[in-house]
C-alpha cells in the first residue's frame, strides 16, 4: 500500500508540473507593456519597459555582471531614432532603438560623470 501511495503522489506530481509548465499561458506583468528588448554584445540583455498607468519607463537588464532594475527613464527622438535613457546615481544607460542604417540594431551605452564607460552593439530581440 506504502508503494502505491508513493507511486500515485509521485505521478500526481508529475501531472501537476506539465499541466502548469504546458498548459497555462504565461502571462506578463500587468503594470507594464514591453516596448524594447535588446540583445547586446557582452552578455547584456535590456528591457525597457513602459507602466500602464503613470507612462514611467523601466529600464531591466539581465548580465553575467548583475542585474540592474531602473525607473524613471525618458525617451527622445534622435535623428529618427528613439533614445531611452536612465540614471542610477553617477551612471547613466543610455539605449538606441536602432541605428540610422538599420531599425533591427541598436546600442547600449553607459556614461560614469558623463564620460563613456561602455558601449555594446545591440540586436532586438
Amino acid at each position: 500500500m506504502k508503494t502505491f501511495l508513493n507511486g500515485s503522489t509521485f505521478l500526481l506530481a508529475l501531472a501537476t508540473c506539465i499541466a502548469v509548465n504546458f498548459y497555462l499561458p504565461a502571462t506578463a506583468d500587468s503594470t507594464a507593456s514591453l516596448i524594447l528588448s535588446v540583445r547586446c554584445r557582452g552578455g547584456y540583455d535590456v528591457n525597457i519597459w513602459k507602466t500602464k498607468a503613470s507612462g514611467e519607463l523601466l529600464y531591466r537588464s539581465i548580465s553575467r555582471n548583475g542585474n540592474l532594475s531602473l525607473g524613471r527613464g525618458t525617451r527622445q527622438a534622435t535623428e529618427g531614432v528613439q533614445v531611452y535613457k536612465f540614471r542610477n546615481g553617477n551612471y547613466q544607460y543610455w539605449v538606441w532603438d536602432g541605428t540610422l542604417d538599420s531599425k533591427q540594431s541598436g546600442t547600449l551605452e553607459v556614461y560614469k560623470n558623463n564620460y563613456i564607460q561602455m558601449q555594446q552593439v545591440c540586436t532586438k530581440r
